[in-house]
């Protein structure tokens, strides 16, 4: 039989210890992600971890390390599509980027385990952990701190309502204004909204802006002829 060949006690133990250790850190990361009610939880992280281990312990075990490495990279990459499905984008918001992340280390826990390293694998999980436990208190420390526009790159539009008759009078209001005030027009597009009024929208070229002198311009649009509203808004850049 190929199986009384292939089998040997010391390897086999050896596969067994990649195998448990990879599945242990692998909960313990999991865990934390269950706890947190996220996509991929307790068996995604164990089971990731584990897989790592056995592919990168069976390609160590038929070719040797040189073998071993080249599987490495081919889990990296595997494990980069499994991260792709669980990362959602609603709107203009992005979800899951943190769980995919820890996709990524949970694979490379399992790779440290796979190749006999499992004290590099413990500490590489105890980082992991600690990523996302104990830098959420700072990074909820950080979003709490008032953002002046003037630090953040977003792209900034101004829109204003006018009368049909003077929306051209308007548009060259509103583009004198704006690069009076140095922040020059990348475009502005003219929407009928029915059949007495239009939408200007300029899009600025500058990614950041002093809001209070932007706000200083708006009034003063909303104070010339024809012009309804006035108004800004700022679509942070990812």
């Amino acid at each position: 039989m190929r199986f009384l060949e292939t089998f040997h006690s010391a390897a086999f133990l050896d596969s067994l210890m990649s195998y448990a250790s990879a599945f242990a850190l692998g909960t313990l990361i999991g865990a934390e992600r269950q706890y947190r009610q996220r996509t991929a939880g307790l068996r995604t992280n164990a089971l990731v971890a584990l897989g790592a281990a056995a592919f990168v312990d069976l390609a160590q075990r038929i070719a040797g390390d040189a073998e071993a490495v080249r599987v490495i990279a081919y889990v990296v990459s595997g494990i980069g599509f499994l991260g792709a499905g669980v990362i959602m984008k609603e709107g203009m918001n992005v979800r899951g980027l943190n769980t995919a992340a820890t996709l990524w280390c949970s694979g490379a826990v399992g790779a440290a385990a796979g190749t006999d390293m499992a004290a590099e694998a413990a500490l590489l999980t105890f980082f992991v952990i600690a990523g996302n436990t104990v830098l959420r208190p700072l990074v909820n420390a950080i979003n709490r701190i008032p953002v002046r526009g003037a630090t953040v790159e977003a792209t900034y539009r101004v829109s204003l309502t006018s009368d049909a008759q003077h929306a051209d009078r308007v548009r060259d209001l509103l583009v004198e204004r704006l690069e009076g005030a140095r922040y020059p027009v990348a475009d502005v597009v003219l929407t009928p909204r029915g059949a007495q009024e239009v939408e200007l929208v300029a899009t600025l070229v500058s990614t950041a802006i002093d809001e209070a002198e932007l706000d200083r311009a708006t009034d003063a649009l909303l104070a010339e002829l024809g012009v309804r509203h006035a108004t800004w808004e700022a679509q942070t850049q990812d």
